[in-house]
């Protein structure tokens, strides 16, 4: 994990005053390269453990065939370096680069070889290796070329010098996996769901969730539901059918225990629980009542349900055998160990109850302290290992065929190796990343909460832009649909992981967060330290695990190490464990640094969290560093532990022996691009939130290699500068080496009185000059007899808030005294003001000190008597084109239930009306155009409307009447009637917005009437 330990006090202007300014440096900016490091980290892992971990997950599988038993069995996958494939004559130098795969329009990939050993009868055959195809790579991982290359290095591999990777390179597009929130893995979570009910008869609402994750990643989802007639079923699901046992059963497969060791081990803690005990009574007579006695009784019972089932796959296995395959993969599969999974089961159980008879509180499964991230290298180690046993499925499936076919009387090995296809694992893995949808058959294995919109395009418009996609987190597209607002809140236990302010607004507000500066996700932690954390922690005071249950203490909480119990502790020992093993994981030496300690104390007064001390090491967790107060050194935090923690601001807000931590930094709790924004403590909320969606919008320098460029289109901004008023964050990302802004002189004042609201005049010599000039590259065909040159215009927005009158002051006094301030929040207060502090520096410099000064008319050439406010404000042109935006239409589609056009360009919607046309309508007063914009050329309908009783929906045809479209001409003698009250004669038509009529039907459905005040005699058409 890398720290930013910024030294800076404030901005300076050195890349103007550095005399090496152009030349590469020696090394990289390394906070810059924390912005690929989950990505890259995830996919390292997956080369270097998690590819052999999932491949020694994939069953054989077995069949007949020729009248044997043929085994085949994948025992090894390895991904190699990008290379140039071996069919071009002459080459030297064989190594694949990825500023190649860009300007080809090709894969950046490596090729895959998986080593496949067969069998016949149980005689082994041999093995053989073959290469199934190329998958793509991710740029500065361990098989990227790019790979500690010094940035004079990538330069010349037409690379950025600060290249920090993470990406795939896929037609020439770089592809970025985007990282997607879940729930926390191996934690039992206690929710409501309403759909529960539907899961089966008595079935109810509550229930304790798990998200059982494998070291290779591979995740099943296991619920222990709670049944309203006091017991208990356990959901688990095999090739996406869901099956739900009762838990004593899989307790009895589980360990060969007597009822009593059950019952006594359950109990512990909760003698006195009446309830409890009687539903446990109930469960286990209901088990002997169908003549299950034994833990072979269970596993004979628990396989004759599932030899069916598993027939097309295991039909060689007895009904203990196939109970026991289940019991590896899909119940708990996170467990190895059987009495493993029996102690998590009961711990499952026992906080079931305790939900159930409302003696703990329901978790959230929306609070961020109970969500980790998925990276995207375990996605992709996931979809590879789908797709590996889906390359057995498909051998075995062609071998079958060819016996079916009968062209051969016997199998041999080049028959097998033939079978093995190489196209479907590289095209399988390509389309993933090209498209962002994940193809799941009937033979998947995986457990995604979604199908598509994995994958984003890693747009390059600017800097700000094309970082924030590294940073993003999404809660997934399924929550774009629920119309509950609670998956979109911003919680208080998100405070330091996930920035309040840079969020978009609209449709994907509060799914699509960005993690703030110095957040960073949990990696993988060697199995050899893991090992050694349970000794560590008898040390310290913890009782090891026994299967004696007399010799546990009845008040004792569990321990449980990644959703494994690994011992007990008494409440007065871990009030002590917890400092010391917070200040060994401080030190790093037996415990990973990474360590989550939560420590869940038995509530004195009302209802807490279920009680226990957990400890999570597993990686796609939200880390932050905070000091350590009683250690005086960096500690890093997760989202769980943090809730339960007190950390101060500031000192000043310590309280003596209650406060243990404390922030490093004022503006930690905000994301790289809020942290860009000057003096945001000055300014409205919802202004931040704009700026972060405006500057990644803005037209910039995205990119320093323009002749290597492959993108279909970039935006460039021909003179930048560097703002004079700035926060320092923006020296630490090296902002001014992909400026994206311009410094203007902005005088505040009427004068002509054409600056309506949002508009403001510019200078003429000002733009002719150059002033914000910018250009398009573009890769497009063309012929070369019409080529045309237009120059695109643009616009300003000028909202004055109180951030922008300090910038305007400040980026004046920088001028004159040739400085740069510094705009980072939190640096002034009330008594020391930032408007008082830059207003004295302006009256150093021979200025006024409130920013005003006298200026003179460009009309006239007299003085104006008014003080103008003027300043120098850092402006930034956004990317949007009048010639992009421009729209024309007749008549065209329209919304069916409103009838007013639809919107869209590209639909054909109707021309915008917005608030900037509505001002200039009402100012020159054109009602009709008024009325022609939004009546006439919208949803204007001639309805049917009875002047008795003022009903629209009222008016019906009468349908016996003869010749209806002859009397629909003649509006004296229409064949209607009024059904609320009777009239026949006095009905008439009237304009109105069709929408309007809408409304009425809705409020009809809601038992309100509408009435329309008419007089009788009144013309109303």
């Amino acid at each position: 994990m890398i720290l930013n330990q910024n030294t800076l006090s404030a901005p300076s202007l050195k890349n103007l005053t550095d005399k090496n300014f152009g030349k590469p440096p020696d090394k990289q900016n390394e906070f810059l390269l924390t912005l690929g490091a989950p990505h890259i980290a995830s996919f390292d892992f997956m080369l270097d453990e998690g590819l052999d971990l999932a491949v020694e997950d994939i069953a054989p599988i077995e069949f007949e065939i020729y009248g044997k038993t043929l085994k085949l069995n994948i025992v090894k996958a390895a991904i190699s370096e990008p290379k140039v494939p071996a069919g071009p004559v002459g080459i030297h130098f064989n190594k694949y680069y990825p500023t190649e795969a860009r300007q080809t329009r090709s894969v950046y990939s490596g090729p895959f070889n998986v080593t496949v050993a067969w069998s016949w009868d149980g005689k082994a055959g041999g093995t053989f290796t073959k290469e199934v195809g190329r998958v793509p790579i991710m740029l500065k991982s361990k098989r990227c070329h790019l790979r500690n290359l010094t940035p004079a290095q990538l330069i010349e591999r037409g690379e950025h010098p600060d290249e920090w990777g993470g990406y795939f390179i896929v037609g020439g597009h770089e592809k970025l996996v985007r990282l997607l929130i879940n729930n926390r893995r191996n934690h039992p979570i206690a929710i409501k769901r309403n759909a529960w009910k539907n899961r089966g008869l008595l079935f109810s609402d509550l229930g304790v969730y798990i998200r059982s994750v494998k070291r290779d990643e591979s995740a099943t989802n296991n619920v222990l539901h709670f049944v309203t007639n006091g017991s208990a079923r356990f959901m688990f699901s095999h090739r996406k059918s869901m099956y739900f046992a009762p838990v004593i059963l899989i307790f009895k497969c589980l360990v060969d225990k007597s009822d009593e060791y059950i019952f006594q081990h359950l109990m512990r803690g909760n003698k006195t629980d009446q309830y409890f005990k009687v539903c446990l009574l109930g469960m286990m007579q209901s088990l002997h009542e169908e003549g299950i006695h034994t833990q072979h009784d269970s596993k004979v019972f628990f396989g004759q349900i599932f030899k069916e089932k598993l027939q097309y796959d295991l039909r060689h296995l007895n009904e203990v055998e196939i109970c026991d395959y289940m019991l590896t993969n899909c119940i708990l599969p996170h467990l190895d160990d059987y009495w493993d999974k029996f102690l998590c089961l009961s711990h499952m159980t026992c906080k079931l109850f305790h939900v159930v008879q409302g003696m703990v509180q329901l978790d959230s499964e929306d609070s961020i302290m109970l969500q980790e991230i998925m990276t995207g290298g375990s996605l992709y180690l996931q979809i590879l290992k789908d797709k590996l046993i889906g390359l057995l499925v498909s051998a075995k499936l062609q071998l079958l065929k060819k016996e079916k076919s009968g062209t051969s009387a016997v199998l041999k090995e080049s028959d097998i190796y033939a079978a093995f296809r190489a196209s479907s694992i590289e095209s399988a893995m390509t389309n993933f990343l090209a498209t962002g949808n994940v193809s799941a058959g009937k033979n998947s294995t995986l457990q995604l909460m979604q199908a598509s919109g994995f994958v984003i395009m890693a747009e390059n418009i600017n800097r700000m832009r094309y970082m924030s996609h590294f940073r993003a987190v999404h809660r997934g597209s399924y929550f774009q649909e629920m119309r509950s607002s609670e998956p979109r809140q911003l919680r208080t236990d998100a405070w330091g992981f996930i920035c309040p302010v840079h969020t978009p607004d609209g449709t994907p507000c509060g799914l699509l967060n960005h993690l703030t500066t110095n957040c960073q996700i949990s990696e993988y932690i060697p199995s050899k330290v893991l090992a050694q954390i349970p000794s560590v922690l008898v040390s310290l005071g913890m009782l090891p695990l026994t299967p004696v249950i007399q010799s546990i203490p009845e008040q004792a909480l569990m321990v449980m190490l990644d959703g494994r119990i690994v011992g007990y502790i008494l409440d007065q020992i871990a009030t002590s464990l917890v400092p010391k093993l917070r200040m060994l994981k401080i030190v790093g030496e037996k415990i990973p640094k990474s360590l989550e300690i939560v420590y869940l104390k038995r509530p004195e007064k009302g209802m807490g969290l279920y009680p226990g001390l957990y400890l999570f090491t597993g990686p796609g967790r939200m880390l932050r560093p905070v000091m350590n107060l009683a250690a005086g050194n960096i500690e890093w935090i997760g989202t769980f532990e943090q809730v339960f923690m007190d950390i101060c601001i500031t000192m000043k807000e310590a309280y003596p022996g209650i406060t243990t931590h404390r922030e490093l930094s004022k503006t930690d709790f905000l994301s790289n691009l809020a942290n860009l924004i000057p003096m945001p403590d000055c300014n409205q909320s919802p202004r931040n939130m704009y700026q972060c969606q405006m500057g990644k919008q803005t037209m910039g320098t995205p990119c320093l290699n323009w002749r290597y460029q492959g993108v279909g289109k970039l935006y460039r901004l021909q003179t930048p500068a560097s703002p004079f008023f700035r926060p320092v964050h923006y020296d630490t990302l090296d902002m001014d080496n992909f400026p994206m802004g311009t410094n203007a002189i902005v005088a505040v004042i009427s004068y002509t009185g054409y600056d309506m609201e949002d508009a403001m005049i510019l200078n003429k010599s000002s733009y002719e000059r150059g002033f914000a000039h910018g250009c398009i590259f573009k890769s497009m065909f063309i012929e070369l007899e019409s080529v045309s040159t237009k120059i695109k215009t643009f616009s300003y927005s000028l909202i004055l808030i109180s951030a922008m009158m300090i910038e305007c002051m400040a980026g004046k006094s920088a001028a004159v005294h040739g400085l740069v301030h510094d705009a980072t929040p939190f640096k002034f207060t009330e008594n020391n003001t930032a408007i008082d502090y830059f207003g004295k520096l302006l009256e150093a410099g021979g200025y006024n000190y409130y920013g005003t000064e006298t200026m003179y008319s460009g009309v006239d050439g007299s003085m104006m008597q008014a003080q103008i406010f003027f300043g120098v404000v850092h402006y930034q042109r956004l990317r949007h084109m009048v010639s992009d935006k421009w729209q024309v239409r007749n008549k065209g589609p329209v919304d069916k239930v409103t009838h007013q056009p639809v919107k869209g360009r590209k639909r054909g919607g109707g021309v915008r009306f917005g608030e900037m046309e509505r001002d200039g309508v009402l100012a020159h007063g054109a009602s009709w155009v008024l009325l022609d914009r939004l009546f006439n050329s919208s949803d204007r309908s001639k309805e049917l409307v009875c002047r008795a009783c003022g009903s629209l929906l009222g008016p019906t045809l009468i349908l016996h009447t003869i010749d209806v479209a002859s009397k629909l001409k003649q509006p004296d003698n229409l064949p209607v009637s009024c059904r609320q009250c009777g009239e026949r004669d006095n009905i008439g038509f009237i304009n109105i917005p069709f929408v309007l009529r809408n409304l009425v039907s809705q409020l009809a459905s809601f038992n309100i009437k509408v009435e329309l005040d008419l007089k009788p005699s009144e013309r109303i058409v």
